[in-house]
């Protein structure tokens, strides 16, 4: 029992730090949870966004990533920089015109190993017209915006 007490301790104070020092280039909600709680492995694995579970999680650059399954966690942390979002998790088209949009995790596109979501499906459809030069264009932003709170764009 104790030590279901601990480690509960430090699951709740993991997920509180994870909220105060979440940086203002990762999109998290306020609980400095990713991707609207989608698994980042699961993009790439299964092709769609799968829910991640509370009990099963990894932080990296301040930001709490959510798994569907234990496997899935391992992968991430063997190797982060394969599954994290572009752009922080924040919505590639809106980084086009040097924007920060929260997403809700379900409109995502993969293009040359690298993980791109968008605020939503709507959103998605204009971004897939033309993303090669979306990415483009979002790239040449991201550095500027980078480091601005959401807010202040």
């Amino acid at each position: 029992m104790r030590a279901f007490l601990k480690g509960s301790l430090f699951a709740v104070s993991l997920i509180a730090s994870g909220a105060v020092f979440a940086g203002v280039d990762t999109e998290t909600d306020e609980n400095g949870i990713i991707l609207a709680g989608h698994d980042a492995v699961a993009y790439f694995t299964e092709g769609k966004p799968v829910l991640g579970k509370a009990t099963i999680t990894a932080v990296h650059n301040d930001a709490i990533y959510r798994f569907s399954s234990q496997k899935n966690r391992d992968m991430f942390v063997s190797n982060p920089d394969k599954y994290v979002p572009a752009y922080g998790g924040f919505c590639a088209y809106g980084a086009t015109f040097g924007k920060k949009f929260e997403i809700n995790g379900k409109a995502f596109e993969i293009v040359d190993g690298v993980l791109y979501v968008n605020k939503d499906e709507s959103v998605y459809k204009a971004w897939a017209k033309n993303i090669p030069t979306h990415i483009d264009e979002a790239n040449e932003e991201w550095p500027e915006i980078k480091d601005v709170s959401a807010d202040d764009l």
